[in-house]
């Protein structure tokens, strides 16, 4: 089955009792049991769903996955997976991670015990020097955000069993439709499925696919004991925006090539990270491990001074928080999506208060161009 097609007809489709296409949004919390222990497959929402289970058997087939499991968030998602791990362990994780993901491990984790490490997992060599003794996975977003680092996926993967550690990576950016985790050797992929998954800025979720049996019960255990779990509305949602996953990705890869292109050649812009451009430092890993680039950019364009000269005149491209939907999106990550991150070590990185992030959307690619255009002039 080829992409387009899998997005369409994967998982669960339509509703064998009525016969209707779309999978039902079965808002129910309880189920009527035949007997004491005797049901149909359900007794309580927050263990299964109908629509919920629609949608991970959806997720799990597009990540190729052994089971899939939906998530009320991608926080829930990625704190979910970190609780996999025991009081005394620690993790590997690449050091320009979304600011939430940092957060949660260094505000929430870090007081029960796990400890991380955050360094360019592009790096083989600083991924081997910081592994321990303690330990027991490492984490990779890639590209990564927002800087856009490209990490090899197949390489970490057997790095990371040669020392007997879980591979987990954030697809969020490149999406199951672009890139394939599992495929290249990962344990586990996750998404912040509020982004290109469900593509429209209506629904707050997260998913999760696994490579194993024994993973899957181990996820599904935590997910049932914690119960961070979205509703069937939210879970229907994620359903219908998969439906044209593959359309809306194709338009925004184009409109995001064109864009990188004209914002590489303005003088006004000091540096544009995009891995689809030749010039960067990960383009040929990118166009080797994954079928696209994604519709993330960002670009530096000094100091926070041109930055929100810019923010104040573009008129296609809304600031907000989020990426991934319909509409293009333009952000400061040093003063939004990442200001949990210290400013210390975000100049580190080189997340400068002149740094702009795009998430750019369906619109037509000359509009976006001349809007951009006209803002930095």
């Amino acid at each position: 089955m080829k992409p387009k097609t899998k997005v369409i007809h994967a998982g669960a489709f339509g509703d064998p009792f009525t016969g209707a296409v779309s999978v039902p949004i079965y808002q129910t919390s309880t189920y009527k049991q035949e007997a004491v222990g005797k049901t149909k497959g359900y007794d309580y929402s927050r263990t299964v769903n109908p629509t919920r289970s629609a949608l991970e058997e959806l997720i799990k087939s597009l990540e190729f996955g052994k089971a899939g499991f939906a998530f009320g968030s991608g926080m829930a998602a990625i704190s979910s997976v970190l609780m996999l791990l025991n009081s005394g362990d620690h993790v590997v994780i690449t050091d320009d991670v979304y600011g939430g993901t940092f957060r949660v491990i260094d505000k929430v984790f870090k007081r029960l015990g796990i400890t991380a490490s955050f360094v360019d997992t592009s790096n083989p060599e600083k991924v081997e020097a910081a592994i321990t003794e303690k330990t027991k996975a490492i984490y990779l977003e890639t590209p990564t955000n927002p800087l856009l680092k490209i990490t090899d996926i197949a390489a970490t993967a057997k790095q990371a069993h040669e020392h007997g550690l879980l591979l987990i990576v954030d697809n969020t950016f490149a999406t199951p439709y672009w890139q394939h985790p599992l495929l290249l050797g990962a344990d586990i992929v996750l998404h912040s499925a509020t982004k290109y998954i469900g593509g429209h800025s209506d629904v707050v979720a997260g998913l999760v696919a696994v490579n194993s049996d024994e993973l899957a019960e181990k996820v599904g255990f935590i997910q049932n004991s914690v119960g961070a779990i979205p509703g069937p509305q939210d879970a229907w949602l994620l359903i219908r925006g998969v439906k044209t996953l593959a359309l809306r990705m194709e338009q925004i890869e184009n409109n995001a090539r064109r864009i990188a292109a004209f914002l590489e050649g303005h003088r006004k812009v000091r540096k544009v990270y995009y891995p689809g451009l030749p010039g960067h430092p990960g383009h040929e890993l990118a166009e080797k491990q994954a079928d696209g680039c994604g519709g993330m950019i960002s670009f530096d364009v000094g100091s926070e001074e041109n930055a929100n000269k810019l923010l104040s005149r573009v008129r296609y491209f809304t600031l907000a928080e989020s990426l991934g939907a319909v509409e293009s999106l333009i952000s400061v990550p040093a003063k939004m999506t990442h200001a949990s991150i210290p400013k210390a070590r975000r100049e580190e990185l080189g997340i400068t208060d002149g740094l702009i992030r795009l998430s750019v959307g369906i619109e037509d690619g000359d509009d976006l161009i001349d809007d951009l255009k006209q803002a930095l002039e």
